[in-house]
């Protein structure tokens, strides 16, 4: 362990957060991992990880805690429940939650944290997944005090190539509920646009070539538009994380009076994806609809 490791708790062992834990053991960081899952904490204490009995002692042990959880509600439970974060804050530790939740129930619960303990709150969603998060290129979008999202660098320097702070707390959660309409629909655009290519005789998989430079051109075209023609499923993106991603851009649509009428289109079609049982599967998965394979 070198001299100028942070002391960091990831909690959360699922796809992104293994993929955090990996990152930052490979960075030379002295890590601490907490899941239900054991044997996902076990793949990472066999790269090096420290394995924690609770959430409490995870955060206890260490100076930054990261959380990589799926819900608003699994947040608030592992910081506020019993034996959570809150049990073991103080002012010198910073919560760094890299989960996609909404933007009030974040901010909300960035100043409980404060008011009750000192403890200060960073929200860092991401953008750029497991291969983004494995190389050190993730975006991310903060919110929170310009001090503490200084601070916050000193771990996500390991694990971005854009680490941008986009206002107060909960800003960075509105900024990513954009991303994720961005991806949303250049996802569903794509689909269709294979289909349209196909049905026209146009072999799909030359469209971002012959697209790149140009007004349409996008990394998701570039890095999508073939995998999807050759309905290539391997997971890069489950559909029910969109849903839930989309859901929560529409509740605070509402809450803020915004009219997305393409938002609700598209949750819509992520939703009969996921009864049609879907939802633990890849966004190209959305090419078994336009392929009539889903009744």
């Amino acid at each position: 362990m070198t001299q100028a490791s942070a002391k960091v708790a990831v909690v959360g062992a699922g796809i992104m957060g293994s993929a955090i834990a990996t990152r930052l053991i490979e960075a030379m960081q002295q890590v601490t991992v907490f899941d239900l899952d054991k044997p996902k904490v076990a793949a990472l204490t066999a790269k090096g990880a420290i394995a924690a009995a609770s959430v409490v002692e995870a955060a206890r042990a260490n100076d930054f805690v990261i959380l990589s959880l799926n819900h608003a509600d699994i947040v608030r439970s592992v910081v506020f429940g019993d034996n959570g974060v809150a049990a073991a804050a103080s002012p010198e530790k910073l919560l760094i939650d890299m989960s996609s939740i909404d933007p009030a129930d974040t901010a909300q619960m960035a100043m409980k944290l404060a008011a009750e303990t000192g403890m200060k709150w960073v929200d860092c969603p991401l953008s750029g997944g497991v291969p983004g998060a494995l190389a050190g290129r993730l975006t991310v979008m903060a919110g929170g005090d310009p001090a503490d999202f200084e601070r916050a660098r000193t771990v996500m320097q390991h694990l971005c190539a854009n680490y941008t702070l986009m206002g107060k707390s909960g800003a960075g959660q509105t900024t990513k509920l954009i991303n994720q309409l961005f991806c949303a629909v250049l996802f569903q655009a794509i689909a269709e646009a294979v289909k349209l290519a196909e049905a026209g005789g146009v072999d799909p998989k030359a469209i971002p070539a012959a697209l790149k430079g140009g007004r349409a051109d996008s990394s998701i075209l570039q890095e999508f538009m073939a995998k999807f023609a050759d309905r290539d499923f391997s997971p890069t993106g489950r559909i029910d994380n969109m849903l839930k991603d989309l859901d929560s851009l529409q509740s605070f649509a509402l809450k803020t009076k915004t009219p997305l009428p393409m938002t609700g289109q598209l949750v819509e079609i992520h939703r009969l994806l996921c009864a049609a049982g879907l939802g633990p599967k890849d966004s190209a998965e959305m090419m078994r609809l336009l392929d009539g394979k889903i009744g």
